[in-house]
């Protein structure tokens, strides 16, 4: 389970020029897997995953829904993208690996960014149609999941939403609130700062430090100084 080491809530959004990330050595890189779903925010795509690579010690691999291919460009990203239809290509026999439980093992960390409405429906309902929301409905609870809303207004206030999230919360996943902003169908709505939010920073409604220890060996001591600056140790034992 994840634990965290004081009551805190989170709010995960940073300003880059004051954090600093520090993964301590280590027998491997640490592994994150990102989630990404069929919400405009996800053009922010090729940003999140090059400022996740420019963090030491990380390797990056990302679940793409068919939905979220519409806003991003795959060859401006330089990591391994996987879709649906790899996890009908790669399994033709019984002996053949299972894409979605291989990609729960290879990861020590899972980030849905962004998580459309209809997703966020699926996960709360155990719904598993797709490769992302396999690797969900497969994930080991002992490592840490965060999921990032983005959402037309009128989405997010509806009242069934709020249950959705909560249920997420529930089930130990970890909410990074939403902010307002002018959407592109001209609403305002709520989203995230998707690539600020690539190098984990915490800030805003972190009270204090937090660590997360998983059955796989992994933990992540998250610490705050101020309400600016932050900072990650990624332990492999």
């Amino acid at each position: 389970m994840i634990r965290v080491e004081k009551d805190c809530s989170l709010g995960l959004i940073m300003d880059p020029a004051a954090s600093q990330i520090h993964p301590v050595a280590s027998k491997r890189n640490a592994h994150i897997l990102v989630g990404v779903t069929g919400s405009v925010a996800a053009l922010k795509l090729p940003l999140l995953v090059a400022e996740l690579l420019k963090i030491p010690g990380l390797e990056v691999q990302v679940v793409t829904t068919e939905n979220a291919k519409h806003f991003y460009n795959p060859e401006e990203i330089p990591v391994r993208i996987y879709s649906d239809s790899d996890e009908w290509q790669m399994w033709k026999k019984r002996t053949d690996p299972v894409l979605h439980i291989d990609l729960r093992r290879w990861a020590d960390l899972l980030l849905v960014a962004p998580l459309d409405a209809n997703t966020l429906a699926k996960i709360a309902n155990g719904i598993c149609d797709n490769l992302l929301t396999c690797v969900i409905r497969a994930w080991d609870l002992s490592k840490p999941l965060f999921f990032c809303p983005a959402m037309n207004t009128f989405m997010w206030e509806h009242p069934i939403t709020a249950r959705q999230v909560e249920q997420l919360k529930e089930f130990g996943y970890i909410e990074v609130p939403c902010t307002v902003k002018k959407l592109v169908c001209g609403d305002e709505g709520f989203t995230n700062a998707t690539a600020q939010f690539a190098l984990l920073a915490l800030r805003t409604t972190l009270k204090s430090d937090m660590e997360i220890s998983t059955s796989a060996g992994v933990s992540f001591v998250i610490w705050i100084h101020g309400f600016t600056q932050f900072g990650i140790g990624i332990n492999l034992h």
